[in-house]
């Protein structure tokens, strides 16, 4: 919330133990009712669900974790939604032997695996979080702690606000995991393990939720920065949307492309001039970005988050000082697969491609070796000034989990499958804007007929690729398991195809023990 997500975290003595056990430490009423007779404690909580994206337990950047049982720097939020996003697919390798995490980009993890454990719990942790605030915000809790009318006017904001991180995460668990146990606030604290709901019930749980929230929020850009707002909403709804038959069967192109246009149409943002300061250390800055996940270098510390999406892909020759680190951690790599979406691998011609080459192989020959694939700079912890961050080890960017370019790709897909409303040359003028600031000039624009399907998704890969998108067009594309092969896939160094099986994440085998009510998902 203006970097003020630099949040204070205080602690609201949640307490949560396992994950979806609705299991909470004792807690009093009477202490929660003393907690928030002083009512700048509502905002400090949903601060703190803010900050669950962002960083991973009550001291910075380790210490008092959220989850006790992973490594802290493993269980950030952004991190594992990013590497299962990214390094399952064509666009990401990582060369670290860390138990589990060579199984991502192979396409062969468990039920054991300690990375899609840290996924799991980190959505329903989110889940509960939310739950807590919306039980403690209810209207006879508010009228009984003597809650001022203005303090009850911005609390129904604050309840919006948290009922959208909590369908924010809602969707994550079900684009991950498909079926997932499903509870709310008027769930008791101490009930029954919860029951598993299915995928597309809880799809309707969420389009329903944002239906009912839009009106309790600001108009876009029109709230503090970093904070949900109705553009933020409507660029959820596309992406539920987008993908809806994937997730329930039926396709909801119709809805996806009004939401899409909804973000389009309200002026509020235009396309940043240079594509790579979408990426740095004052990216707050930009007219581009919808929706951010807050990083601050000096407030805002953690070992995953941005902090690792800047420092893991930088070694070999890369000079961290270039990038606004203290050191690179050799790491992250791309396949030649995102290459060869370029028309070159330099930046001269389409400036989105990013890539370092001096001293990296295109061809990986071993993962393993940091110099084996193109780098990529994407992440600089430098201000498009050339100033570094206020910190060389935790950086100041902001990640941009939504931006008007993905508004303008969904609204062309949505048109090329059929939405109502879409207007093919429209669609084709807004991938054109993409395009002019990629090549400088009009050299890149496309025609109509040049406007398909297959280019949209290889479109989509150019203009935003490592930002934990493509698992998920790979997947509505049909292109993540059987039908796509990219180098390394599978654990086969030219690629093989996957089970489709692989297309949803398994319950984590613990959980399984915990809850009764839980069922693995197939082939796991």
């Amino acid at each position: 919330m203006n970097k003020i997500l630099k949040l204070s975290l205080v602690i609201i003595a949640l307490g949560f133990s396992a994950c979806t056990d609705l299991d909470l430490e004792p807690r009093s009423s009477s202490t929660a009712d003393v907690l928030f007779q002083d009512e700048s404690n509502y905002i400090r909580f949903l601060a703190r669900i803010y900050s669950g994206l962002a960083v991973t337990g009550q001291e910075g950047p380790a210490g008092n974790a959220d989850i006790s049982s992973l490594d802290e720097g493993f269980s950030n939020y952004l991190r594992q939604y990013w590497q299962f996003q990214e390094l399952t697919t064509d666009e990401a390798v990582i060369g670290w032997g860390d138990e589990g995490l060579p199984d991502l980009h192979a396409h062969s993890w468990t039920s054991a695996n300690q990375f899609v454990n840290a996924m799991y719990y980190r959505v329903f942790f989110q889940v509960s979080m939310a739950n807590e605030f919306l039980r403690e915000t209810a209207a006879d809790k508010l009228d009984s702690r003597g809650v001022s009318a203005a303090g009850k006017a911005a609390v129904q904001t604050y309840r919006a606000e948290a009922r959208f991180l909590r369908a924010l995460s809602l969707w994550h668990g079900i684009d991950l995991f498909g079926d997932i146990p499903f509870y709310t606030e008027d769930d008791p604290i101490g009930s029954n393990p919860p029951t598993q709901a299915n995928r597309a019930d809880v799809f309707n749980f969420i389009v329903g939720e944002l239906q009912a929230i839009e009106g309790n929020l600001p108009g876009p850009k029109q709230g503090e920065y970093g904070r949900v707002d109705q553009a933020a909403l409507w660029m959820l709804q596309a992406k539920l949307y987008l993908n809806a038959e994937v997730y329930t069967g039926a396709a909801r192109w119709d809805e996806a492309l009004a939401a899409a246009k909804k973000v389009i149409d309200s002026g509020a943002y235009s396309l940043q001039e240079d594509y790579d300061d979408l990426f740095k250390a004052d990216n707050h800055l930009s007219p581009e970005i919808i929706f951010p996940i807050p990083f601050d270098g000096l407030s805002t510390q953690t070992w995953g988050g941005m902090t690792y999406l800047a420092h893991a892909p930088v070694g070999g020759t890369m000079d961290p000082a270039e990038y606004g680190i203290d050191g690179g951690w050799s790491g992250l790599r791309t396949t030649s697969a995102l290459v060869d979406q370029f028309p070159d691998e330099t930046g001269e011609i389409d400036e989105r491609a990013l890539f370092h080459t001096d001293g990296q192989s295109k061809t990986i020959a071993s993962i393993s070796n940091f110099s084996d694939g193109y780098a990529i700079g994407k992440f600089r912890n430098v201000t498009s000034e050339g100033e570094m961050g206020q910190n060389l080890t935790h950086t100041d960017i902001d990640y941009p989990m939504f931006r008007l370019a993905d508004a303008y790709l969904m609204y062309a897909e949505a048109t090329l499958r059929g939405g109502a409303g879409g207007n093919k040359v429209q669609a084709t003028t807004y991938v054109n804007e993409l395009r002019k600031r990629a090549y400088n000039d009009e050299s890149g624009n496309i025609s109509d007929s040049d406007l398909t399907l297959d280019f949209i998704l290889d479109e989509r890969a150019r203009e935003l690729y490592w930002e934990a998108h493509r698992r998920q067009d790979l997947i509505r594309f049909n292109q993540f398991t059987e039908n796509g092969v990219w180098p390394w896939k599978g654990g086969v160094a030219g690629g093989t195809a996957t089970d489709a099986y692989r297309n949803l994440l398994p319950i984590p085998f613990n959980e399984l023990l915990a809850n009764p009510n839980l069922t693995q998902n197939q082939g796991y």
